[in-house]
């Protein structure tokens, strides 16, 4: 994610997805409803559980105007 720390764990990807969300003042239900998924499953990601589809959270990342950048 641009101008952030590396992100080594999915519970680290989790914590910066939760911290995007309130900077934008939205509730983990806008989230779903804006990227097409439960609210579960966002709360899943937030939450660090491995289990989250890729699709699913660069989706998230991107209606929350996240940036992913690889680091080789």
């Amino acid at each position: 994610m641009s101008g952030s720390r590396p992100l080594g764990t999915p519970a680290d990807f989790g914590a910066a997805i939760r911290a995007r969300r309130k900077a934008l003042g939205l509730r983990q239900s806008d989230v779903a409803l804006q990227s097409g998924v439960t609210l579960a499953t966002v709360s899943a990601i937030e939450n660090g559980k491995e289990n989250a589809r890729l699709g699913l959270v660069l989706q998230i990342c991107r209606d929350l105007g996240l940036q992913l950048e690889a680091k080789v």
